[in-house]
């Protein structure tokens, strides 16, 4: 009987998953592209870019601040990275961990406090609207913005 591959096995198809979409894009897999892929991966929760900067520079200090930016489309492209954008002065970003269970996004409109929840019925969802209209989904995001607990404490003390 065969098992399931473990994550670790996983990580060079992706790495190489990776590599092959930005083939397709016309460009290289130079090695600071690929120190921010794995800065990436290497990050749990919500980032900044300026937090993947510093951790890709970790990993190669040759890493630029445009490097960065203009890696993290093609990690959002090759649906590496989730872009999150929570409508104000920056975007955070989150490293997909190849599970199935679609998410959405909770978001605190105070503190930026970003809680993810789980959402199953997306896909079934997407998939519904858009063979209603005979379309073919390709990606789909929910964000729901609240005020959190700690911030509805601090406005009724204000």
């Amino acid at each position: 009987m065969k098992g399931k591959p473990s994550a670790v096995a996983r990580e060079p198809d992706r790495a190489e998953a990776f590599r092959a979409y930005i083939a397709q894009q016309g460009l290289r897999g130079t090695r600071q592209r690929m120190a921010v892929y794995e800065a990436a991966r290497g990050l749990a929760g919500h980032y900044t870019a300026d937090e993947l900067l510093r951790k890709a520079r970790q990993i190669d200090d040759t890493v630029s601040r445009a490097t960065v930016y203009r890696t993290l489309p093609l990690l959002v492209g090759c649906g590496a990275v989730r872009e999150v954008d929570v409508g104000r002065d920056h975007t955070y970003y989150l490293t997909e961990s190849g599970g199935a269970s679609f998410r959405a996004q909770l978001i605190c409109e105070r503190c930026e406090t970003i809680i993810p929840v789980e959402a199953p019925f997306m896909e079934w969802y997407g998939k519904a609207v858009a063979a209603k209209h005979g379309m073919r989904p390709v990606s789909q995001r929910l964000q729901v913005n609240a005020i959190c607990a700690d911030c509805q404490k601090r406005e009724a003390r204000a």
